[in-house]
């Protein structure tokens, strides 16, 4: 299954090294590939370097991509992750 959704970086620091490092701990929970887009640059979501590739300030809008038969439970998760800031 694919699912795909636009989700907006919306804590004050941005896309940063912390906030990519949950993104990716988070996928490795599941089997589903995730892939995030910004403009046509689309990276790996489970490498941190790739992500922070993407440049996202505050504000930011990204297209997240998932691949698998755990997609929308990854999608649920990545969806209340962005909604909580990361955490910070």
């Amino acid at each position: 299954m694919e699912l795909i959704k636009t989700l907006r970086v919306n804590n004050d620091l941005g896309l940063h090294a912390r906030c990519a490092a949950k993104i990716v701990a988070l996928a490795a929970q599941y089997r589903a590939r995730l892939f995030l887009k910004k403009g046509e640059h689309e990276v790996d979501g489970s490498s941190i370097l790739s992500l922070l590739t993407l440049a996202c300030p505050k504000g930011t809008e990204v297209q997240v991509r998932l691949d698998g038969e755990d997609a929308e439970l990854l999608m649920d998760a990545l969806t209340g992750l962005f909604a909580q800031k990361f955490g910070e």
